[in-house]
């Protein structure tokens, strides 16, 4: 596997290119996409060469890293090629149902190969210029079957390789990752109505709210065609969502106080013994230190100092005290490890109080 072909150099298919060179530097990687992201990526190598769709059957690997609709769409104009040596295929959409349907009827050719991909990892970040080689550790990445050349090409991302049946993985990824973003964003258009008539809203909306709502900030081109593309599943979780609230709205109208104490402990103890905490997950776990901190110059360059030989992953600093935010700066960290000495080192060098 020495030619390495990309469609799609934003995020997810940078971060896979970059990935591929750190553990096999020997693989030549040609990229797919509009003119400036090329010239990006080729200046910051993370392809090694412009291409172009017709290169395909020069190829022996090639990754559709591109939204589901386009995804359905290459496949179509592959298809239609015809190759002389064995290829692999993969993609990295989101559902795997309609793309292992478009795949398994189109693409016939006994020396192709498709395997369904899915790298459950992202960014709040898009673009080629978001590419992160970390991007995947310890993430999930589902494969519709067995591959081990594949395996064995993305060893650099560092990732966890599950095989999982498409419908399975439609149904579960409907309830932990599509219908979430249908939440986010409803829950911001709730809210800026709402704000028309209590403005307060707008200032007020503290630090729980912008963690439920981050992934509001989505791109519609790629979410609408997952949407639609996994409609059954998520229409069940809406109406199985709805008919929650509506006990949960029973039971604050009959003051119903050991449901409503049954209901938020229920919640508590079944997040606790879920996997995202314990770092296995298909979303990583956040470590997180609270620092309040004097309103002088500076001081966030004296932290960070402290901190040099620590990865850090994210710094915020809140600018107004919050009900929910135990401290002004929020720093966050890749494990526990990493966590637990910065607590160390800040305690020693300073009398900043640390919250969690």
């Amino acid at each position: 596997m020495k030619n390495i072909m990309i469609i799609g150099l934003g995020l997810i298919g940078s971060s896979i290119a970059l990935g591929i060179k750190r553990d096999h530097p020997e693989v030549k990687i040609y990229g797919v996409d509009q003119e400036k992201t090329l010239d990006y990526a080729l200046k910051n190598d993370i392809i090694d060469e412009k291409s172009a769709l017709g290169a395909v059957n020069q190829m022996d690997v090639v990754f559709l890293a591109t939204p589901l609709d386009s995804a359905l769409e290459l496949i179509q104009s592959l298809s239609e090629l015809v190759f002389d040596h064995p290829i692999l295929i993969t993609d990295t959409s989101s559902t795997k149902v309609e793309i292992l349907a478009q795949a398994k009827a189109l693409l016939t050719q006994p020396l192709v190969t498709f395997v369904g991909g899915h790298p459950m990892a992202g960014s709040h970040k898009s673009g080629v210029h978001a590419a992160d080689v970390n991007l995947f550790e310890n993430a999930y990445y589902v494969l519709s079957q067995e591959n081990e050349t594949l395996k064995t090409l993305l060893s650099g991302l560092h990732a966890k390789f599950i095989i999982v049946d498409a419908k399975e993985h439609d149904q579960v990824t409907a309830q932990v990752s599509h219908f979430p973003h249908i939440i986010a964003s409803s829950l911001i258009q709730q809210s800026n109505h709402y704000a028309k008539n209590h403005p307060l809203v707008n200032s007020l909306a503290a630090g729980g709210f912008r963690d439920m709502t981050r992934i509001a900030e989505t791109n519609s081109s790629m979410w609408t065609p997952i949407l639609l593309s996994n409609p059954k599943a998520i229409i069940q979780r809406i109406e199985s969502f709805k008919a929650q609230l509506d006990g949960v709205s029973k039971m604050i109208s009959q003051k119903d106080e050991k449901g409503i104490n049954n209901f938020f402990d229920s919640g508590k103890k079944m997040r606790q013994r879920m996997e995202i905490l314990e770092g296995r997950g298909a979303i990583p776990n956040f470590y997180d230190l609270y620092l309040s901190v004097p309103d002088e110059k500076g001081i966030v360059l004296r932290v960070l100092a402290l901190l040099q030989d620590i990865s850090i992953t994210n710094i915020k600093i809140y600018e107004e005290n919050r009900e929910d935010i135990h401290g002004q700066l929020q720093i966050s960290f890749k494990n526990e490890a990493d966590l637990q000495r910065a607590k160390a080192l800040i305690s020693i060098a300073t009398d900043f109080k640390i919250g969690e």
